[in-house]
């Protein structure tokens, strides 16, 4: 395992002599435009293992991506090589569709500390809801990104995590344009969590529960997303979403496109820069 190796995967050639956080900044924003949040793994019939010598091979050697227990331990591994103070927490993610947080914890993300402050640094949430750089962890401060507007609120030793979220613009195929319609100012909840230093085996249990729960959305659906410099690249199952952040004031563009199967190869090759070794049931 070789940091040089791992910068030549997320195309990374600044300097990095400083553990400071303008080096921290731009270290994440390769990584996470680079390496895919992806599950495909689990829909070709490939055990995920969580450890860090499998992890760098899967994501740095051959080039794929992986979930957030695996592509938040690399990042975790990465910094410590670089000299930062970092360690592992865990979340419990929010689920709309239950109104509430994760009983277990079911998401891991990295507490970076320079000259005394606190950063949240989380590189494997995915989608819509992954930050574009660290954030301050400061109770209700508004933190704006190209993304959208994140913020921190503690209560208690529990910190909650979320995201203002703006309108999407889909232009239809047939012609009619229509604005979803989120309210402006609409917060939608992320995860829960404290400050408690975790290991990376305290997530063992919860790496193989994925893998066979049949309730999880990471069995349900095959998901693959990206970063990009202006949006985000989704494909889940057959459908592909392309988003422009900001594309007018405050609202997102969102193209979706339904793929064949044939497609799905051809587009996690050529968008996503993803060759898979087995067979994929999207």
């Amino acid at each position: 395992m070789n940091i040089q190796e791992y910068f030549g995967r997320i195309s990374y050639n600044k300097p990095h002599k400083d553990a400071d956080l303008q080096t921290l900044t731009a270290i994440f924003q390769h990584h996470i435009q680079t390496i895919p949040f992806e599950n495909l793994s689990m829909h070709c019939g490939e055990a995920i293992e969580l450890d860090l010598q499998s992890t760098y091979n899967k994501i740095v050697r051959k080039k794929r991506g992986g979930w957030c227990l695996e592509i938040n331990h690399l990042l975790f591994w990465a910094l410590q090589e670089l000299g930062y103070d970092v360690c592992i927490l865990g979340a419990h993610s929010y689920d709309p569709a239950e109104k509430g947080y994760t009983a277990e914890i079911d998401h891991i993300l990295l507490k970076v500390v320079i000259k005394g402050g606190s950063y949240i640094v989380d590189a494997g949430f995915g989608g819509a809801y992954q930050t574009w750089q660290p954030l301050m962890l400061i109770s209700g401060k508004e933190q704006p990104q190209v993304p959208g507007i994140f913020r921190f609120l503690e209560d208690n030793g529990t910190w909650y995590f979320e995201k203002v979220k703006r309108k999407h613009y889909i232009p239809e195929p047939g012609g009619t344009d229509f604005p979803d319609t989120p309210e402006l100012g609409n917060i939608r909840k992320i995860y829960r969590f404290t400050l408690e230093p975790r290991q990376i085996d305290d997530f063992q249990e919860l790496n193989a529960y994925l893998q066979v729960s049949p309730d999880n959305i990471l069995r349900k659906k095959s998901i693959c997303t990206l970063q990009t410099t202006n949006g985000l690249l989704a494909l889940v199952g057959w459908t592909l979403t392309e988003m422009k952040y900001n594309y007018m004031e405050d609202m997102d563009l969102v193209n979706i496109t339904t793929l064949t199967d044939e497609e799905v190869e051809k587009t996690l090759r050529d968008k996503f820069n993803i060759v898979l070794e087995n067979k994929l049931v999207p």
